[in-house]
């Protein structure tokens, strides 16, 4: 492998693309150090060592690196553009209009891609209005009385609010930078940084309250895991699939044999930010409404906030599995795939084309769901039974989003770099 790496730096267009990779990341991480104009950053220092962040922001805080509880220009990170192609490829599905986009090819994903940006700046707008507001009120930082912000005003506001929904901007066309002139996917990556951005003080949060004995213990239990996530990632189920002779013009076509890969993970890490955000609702209502003595409120405060109660657990176990099931169904349609198939000429060995081989795609389908939600469902729990085990924080490094995202991004872009390799007679990552 690192003779591989040395053979990427020693190919001058393949050097070029990594280093211009790493200059992204280093100006991205620089604007996640960088306050938002009209923060006291003293103040949030201090709060921030003084008091727990609170449950509410951990995902959004996971992926800026930490930069949202900050306030820094970058303190949305990349949050609202992972939202906006969420509802844009549910919307896919019920907008016959996107829809047809879809199906137009390169002209009409170009076009959905536009829409994405749009919703992605009215995202951010919101929630860098949500965040600015909390700050100013005092809300971001529970149990915290210092002011965050040196002003109030109504113009500190307005220019903190437009400082971090151009920060997302910035933020889009940093990642369509590295996608374009780089290697990988630049969303991806940038993803990637945020969260490995929070790795190393996570994992020594859990040496400096637990100590050096449960510290090995965690990393070899996360070794262990990250082999695991690799494996179960790259499993798929490959379908056969057979193409029969046909005759166009004076020419012959087909004849050849391919495969449909199903992966045991086929809805990815989507159903985890569909349950995580879901079950901040409720936390949410008992922020908005703290002081109250309703009984409902008391119960959502002691089972639904703070994450280490089974009744919490069960609820995200559950949810997590429905939502990798309506992902699934909303992502791959097997009626479209078998139409495809026919249309073309091609057919599963002992099935017929049409309506059969849809009925046998949605049976398969619905058999290796079930073992990846369940998988899903299991690694989103680490961090949550490390929180009631251990006392660690919920950014458990060895666990849940931060996990999945790591691993999934690594494979992708050293896949990329080895197929780069192997175009110039290099010897790839495995040998």
């Amino acid at each position: 492998m690192l003779s591989a790496f040395a053979n990427a730096f020693r190919t001058p267009d393949l050097r070029r693309k990594l280093l211009f990779v790493l200059l992204i990341v280093m100006i991205f991480r620089l604007g996640s150090q960088v306050p938002t104009p009209g923060v006291h950053v003293a103040n949030v220092d201090a709060c921030l060592n003084d008091v727990e962040s609170n449950g509410l922001y951990q995902l959004v805080n996971l992926f800026s690196g930490g930069a949202l509880l900050q306030l820094t220009i970058f303190a949305l990170g990349i949050m609202p553009y992972i939202t906006a192609s969420i509802i844009l490829q549910l919307l896919v599905v019920v907008i016959p209009r996107l829809e047809a986009l879809k199906k137009e090819g390169q002209a009409g994903q170009t076009k959905i891609t536009q829409y994405t940006r749009y919703l992605t700046l009215g995202l951010a707008l919101l929630q860098a209005t949500g965040i600015v507001a909390l700050a100013r009120s005092g809300n971001l930082l529970q149990g915290c009385d210092r002011d965050l912000l040196h002003s109030d005003s109504t113009a500190t506001f307005l220019t903190m609010v437009i400082t971090m929904t151009a920060g997302t901007a910035v933020i889009m066309w940093l990642g369509e930078l590295i996608t374009d002139r780089g290697i990988g996917n630049g969303m991806s990556i940038l993803i990637f940084t945020q969260v490995v951005a929070t790795f190393p003080s996570s994992l020594w949060a859990v040496q400096t309250s637990q100590g050096w004995a449960v510290f090995a213990i965690v990393m070899v239990i996360g070794l262990v895991l990250v082999a695991a996530v690799i494996f179960i990632e790259q499993a798929q189920r490959r379908i056969p699939v057979q193409y029969a002779r046909r005759m166009v013009g004076r020419k012959m076509f087909g004849g050849s044999s391919t495969y449909i890969p199903l992966k045991v993970n086929q809805a990815g890490i989507i159903p985890v930010i569909f349950a995580s955000s879901l079950l901040y609702l409720p936390a949410m209502a008992v922020q908005f409404n703290q002081g109250s003595d309703n009984p409902v409120l008391v119960w959502v405060q002691r089972y639904f906030v703070r994450g280490d109660h089974p009744l919490y657990m069960l609820a995200y176990f559950l949810l997590i599995i429905f939502f990798t099931y309506f992902y699934v169904a909303i992502t791959f349609n097997p009626e479209e795939v078998a139409d495809n198939m026919k249309k073309y000429g091609g057919f599963i060995p002992g099935i017929r084309a049409g309506k059969p081989t849809e009925e046998y795609l949605n049976y398969v389908l619905s058999r290796i769901t079930l073992p990846g939600s369940l998988y899903l469902g299991l690694i989103a729990l680490i961090p949550l039974i490390a929180l009631a085990l251990v006392n660690a924080t919920q950014n458990f490094p060895f666990g849940g989003t931060s996990l999945l995202i790591m691993v999934g991004v690594a494979l992708d872009t050293v896949k990329q770099i080895e197929s780069q390799l192997q175009q110039r007679n290099y010897e790839g990552f495995l040998r």
